[in-house]
Parts: structure tokens; sequence; C-alpha cells
């Protein structure tokens, strides 16, 4: 039994899918599968039903999963303690970031923090800032680059970005000469924004929800850029934030949302009680933001 075997199977148990573990752990699904299947034959009893489009752990898998995790855990504390007294700083470093990133600070903090550790492996995960969370919730991830609607309970924070968000049309929509709108007025209009489980989309839902408003989301895209693009060739009302708005001044007019002043977060988020590569990392992050 090998500690990846275990990291493999708490990876397939926690996203219920073989793919998706296997991209969580940087392999192949092959193998992250023949890994699987030799664990269990060294256990005796198979861990996952694999009968259903979801895969779903088994009694054994119940059973082994919060041992797996106490394993990993251990292991994790064993080289931070030995990395602790002599001052190096090895290992994995597993890093996510919203899809479609272009904060560049974050890859200066990760080139800085490469140079001075080239013994840790980076590894770069993206995702829907929703399951990035999730990731550093659950030790997927050590840290993460997310967009929030509020910074996440239990979990330690480096606020990058903090804006309202924006209406965001083209010079000739009927909008654009009003400088402002509510977010009533906004609904009678087809809206483009960001899919659902992104910080911006979170801020939108929840002050639509407070005002019983359902708006009608026309299109989505995860890129800042493809949102705004399909504004500016009048399939909807773009919502971004402040920031991504200004990016695209030459060819849309950015209007305040009057009733919507929650920030939309971009943050940094890792857990308490982390070891010496993540502060390592939070230090670079700090200088790289500053």
């Amino acid at each position: 039994m090998e500690l990846r075997q275990l990291e493999y199977f708490v990876a397939v148990a926690e996203e219920r899918n073989f793919t998706r573990a296997a991209e969580r752990v940087h392999i192949s699904q092959p193998g992250v599968s023949a890994q699987i299947r030799q664990l269990e034959r060294e256990l005796g009893a198979e861990l996952f039903d694999r009968s259903a489009r979801s895969v779903t752990l088994t009694d054994a898998g119940k059973a082994a999963l919060d041992h797996a995790r106490a394993a990993l855990a251990a292991a994790g504390a064993l080289r931070q303690a030995v990395g602790e007294v002599t001052g190096l700083i090895r290992g994995r470093l597993a890093v996510g970031m919203v899809v479609g990133c272009t904060v560049t600070p974050l890859f200066d903090a990760l080139a800085a923090f490469h140079r001075a550790h080239p013994g840790v492996e980076i590894a770069l995960l993206e995702d829907s800032s929703d399951r990035l969370v999730d990731g550093v919730r659950s030790g997927a991830l050590d840290l993460a680059l997310a967009g929030l609607a509020a910074a996440p309970d239990g979990l330690e924070t480096l606020t990058v970005v903090s804006e309202r968000l924006v209406a965001v049309v083209p010079p000739d929509h009927l909008l654009a000469r009003r400088g402002a709108v509510t977010l009533r007025e906004l609904g009678a209009h087809p809206i483009v924004c960001m899919p659902a489980g992104t910080g911006l989309r979170t801020v939108l839902d929840l002050a639509c929800a407070a005002q019983d408003i359902q708006p009608v989301i026309a299109l989505q895209a995860g890129a800042a850029d493809a949102v705004a693009g399909l504004a500016a060739r009048g399939l909807g009302v773009a919502v971004l934030s402040e920031s991504m708005a200004a990016a695209h001044r030459d060819r849309l007019v950015a209007l305040t949302i009057e009733d919507v002043e929650s920030p939309a977060l971009l943050a940094l988020v890792w857990r308490g009680g982390h070891g010496p590569a993540v502060r390592e990392f939070v230090r670079h992050a700090r200088r790289a933001f500053a």
C-alpha cells in the first residue's frame, strides 16, 4: 500500500468521478484506475461502486476513507515537521486559480516561490471559484485565487480586488446615457454574465434574490473579455466588475448599479494551520499583490 494510492482513492471519493480525480492529481485516468484496482486487491475489497454514472463508495470504501485521509494528513505533518527543523521546504504545492485568470501578480508569486524553493513541485489547477474553495477546504488544494461574494468561513484570505458590479452596454444602447441603473431596471433586459460558481455571479444572484428579481440570463461566459464581447455585439447587458469594464471602455459604457453595494472579491484563500510551503507562498503573494 502506497501513499499515492491513498491520495488517488481520496480524490476519486471526493470528486465521485475518475476523470476529475485524475485531473486533480495530474496523472492519466487509466493510471488512477490502475492504482485504485491495485489498492482494492491489497485490501481484498472493492472500494467503489462503478455501476452508476456517478462513482460512489461501497461500505468498505466508506470505512476506509477517514483512515486514508488520516494517513495522508500524518504523512504531511511528518514532512512539515522535518522541513521546519532542517529549514528545507520540499514536497508539493497545489495552487488553484479561477478560469480565465489573467492576474499576473499570481504568476509573479509562483515564479518567485519557485526560484526560492526549487525543491517544491508546483501544481496549478484552473476551475470555478466555488470548486476551488471546496478544494481548499478538503485539502485537495493548498491555496486558491478565487472570486468570492464574501470571505469564506474557516479559511484565511488575502483580498486582492474588492469592486462593485457595473452594467456594461455599447454606446448606442438605450441605457448608455443613464449613467446609473437600478437592479430592477437592469432585470428588464437580457443579461450577459459569468456562470454560477463565480464570485461575481454570486454577488449578482444574492442581490437579485434579496429584491425578489428573476433576471433573464441570456448568455454566460467564463472570461470577462468574452462577456464584454457579447455585450458589445448587442446580445445583452453585461454585468462585470469595475476593472473588468474599464478594460473595455473604448467600446462599452459602464453604468453604476445603484442598489448593489456588496463588492465582488478576488482573494487568495488557504486553510489555517498551514505548512511552511503555504506560509512561504503567501509571503511571496503579499509582495506580488502589494
